[in-house]
């Protein structure tokens, strides 16, 4: 399966123009013509989230192959540079709708909340409108409590739906202690969710561990889960010379050795194991640490470093999607992180951009954690429980000093990648999925690439 190179109609954001209007009463004359999957998620290009990234390859792969799809989705409001995306697009069987309801009170937690809730119900009137139609529905976790409006529509329209969980909720708002246990709140979401679970055709998460934890907090539940994890494209992204790497010449990465933390700096990353560690090498010439992102604790982290003076320490914003495979094939050395206590709520994706670009990769993480299990069958670098500083730091100049084992891990992790987790691979686990519930009036030639043939 490869991407389209020709859209249907080609891609097009507009405005209510004519142009537009057309694109419109095409769309819509040929959803009696295909199967047709509503996917609903908060964050969606160009957001630069790495769940609305994942949600944009895999729905362009699917209606390449005949799947029409409708992506309903909010305005950038997470990690974004350009302020506002066209309210209506059509991109070949996509037509992506986006809502500003999401954008109304400023990036604070208690803001995000509100805009969640928003973006819920927004979600929730337009569905009630158009989920009669038959259509299979696949709601996220972007926002938490979208699983909620999935039951609601099933229930006042019967419209079939899937789960796909990034995390699980409350689960990790306990967790971390953003909710207590006993709290009403959290015993109301937590039979709410028990409730969108059950009426679910089937349910996805990312990891063996996840699976397990929902099987923990809810162990009636008699709906199928899933576990599929997210993919790279080893084509996209690839091991890179540095003096062809244009990423490694804009920020003077061509000499020393350079340990790349990228992505969200949020409260389930444990980076102060990774900055402990940077203490510790601090003495070290030649060594860097790149922190590219941001999140909760990005100022936290800042203030760390700029008060332990840890000058080989450096910050980057997001970069553009376009400028995600040299970044990768820059490191020397990739770490992902997850806190102990997130350990089965979240499933880091960027360890299969690391693998594809042939980085070696530290994981800091609990021993029960499944990227554990990953990385020794990879062969492809090492974990390290959450505080183990020395054992890192160790690891760090071990590579340091050793590049052709630093390679042959990079090389292994690349293989293990191919072998398991390339878009061909995973999605194909997502067509089968599809395949298996949607309506069986459409005509069968739409369904070539969900039954396989």
């Amino acid at each position: 399966m490869t991407v389209c190179s020709r859209s249907l109609f080609g891609s097009v954001s507009a405005s209510l123009s004519p142009r537009t209007l057309g694109l419109r009463w095409q769309w819509r004359r040929q959803k009696n013509q295909h199967a047709r999957l509503t996917i609903v998620s908060q964050f969606f290009p160009p957001d630069f989230a790495a769940t609305g990234q994942f949600l944009d390859d895999l729905s362009r792969r699917l209606s390449c192959e005949g799947l029409q799809i409708l992506v309903l989705t909010g305005q950038p409001n997470y990690a974004f540079r350009d302020g506002r995306a066209a309210r209506i697009s059509f991109d070949g069987h996509r037509c992506i709708r986006r809502t500003s309801v999401s954008r109304w009170w400023p990036s604070r937690i208690r803001g995000r909340v509100v805009n969640s809730v928003l973006f819920c119900v927004r979600s929730l009137l337009r569905l009630m409108r158009s989920a009669r139609r038959g259509d299979l529905l696949l709601f996220t976790t972007e926002p938490a409590y979208l699983p909620l409006v999935g039951w609601l529509v099933n229930r006042l329209t019967g419209a079939p739906y899937l789960l796909l969980l990034y995390d699980l909720y409350p689960d990790i708002a306990v967790s971390l202690g953003v909710l207590r246990p006993a709290h009403p709140l959290t015993r109301f979401w937590q039979l709410a969710q028990g409730q969108a679970l059950a009426a679910a055709r089937e349910v996805v998460v990312l990891s063996t561990t996840m699976a397990a934890r929902l099987q923990q907090s809810y162990p009636g539940l008699s709906t199928a889960v899933q576990v599929i994890p997210s993919w790279a494209d080893p084509q996209r992204i690839h091991p890179m010379p540095r003096q062809d790497n244009p990423f490694v010449q804009r920020h003077g990465l061509q000499d020393g050795f350079t340990v790349l933390y990228a992505g969200n700096q949020g409260r389930c990353h444990d980076l102060d194991t990774l900055l402990d560690a940077a203490e510790l090498l601090s003495h070290r010439p030649g060594l860097r640490l790149l922190i590219v992102g941001n999140g909760a604790r990005h100022q936290h982290l800042q203030q760390r470093v700029q008060q332990a003076g840890l000058s080989q320490v450096r910050f980057l914003p997001y970069q553009e999607p376009a400028a995600l495979p040299a970044m990768l094939a820059a490191a020397d050395l990739a770490v992902v992180s997850l806190l102990a206590a997130a350990e089965g709520q979240v499933a880091p994706s960027k360890l299969y951009g690391h693998l594809a670009a042939a980085t070696p990769v530290a994981v800091i993480c609990s021993e029960q954690s499944y990227l554990r299990q990953d990385i020794e069958t990879a062969g492809c670098g090492a974990a390290f429980a959450n505080g183990d500083a020395v054992g890192l730091a160790a690891f760090i100049t071990r590579l340091a000093d050793h590049p052709q084992l630093a390679r042959a891990m990079g090389q292994a992790g690349r293989r293990h990648l191919q072998r398991t987790a390339t878009p061909e691979l995973v999605v194909q686990r997502y067509a089968q999925l599809l395949a298996r519930h949607l309506p069986q009036r459409i005509p069968e030639r739409s369904l070539s690439l969900v039954a396989g043939t």
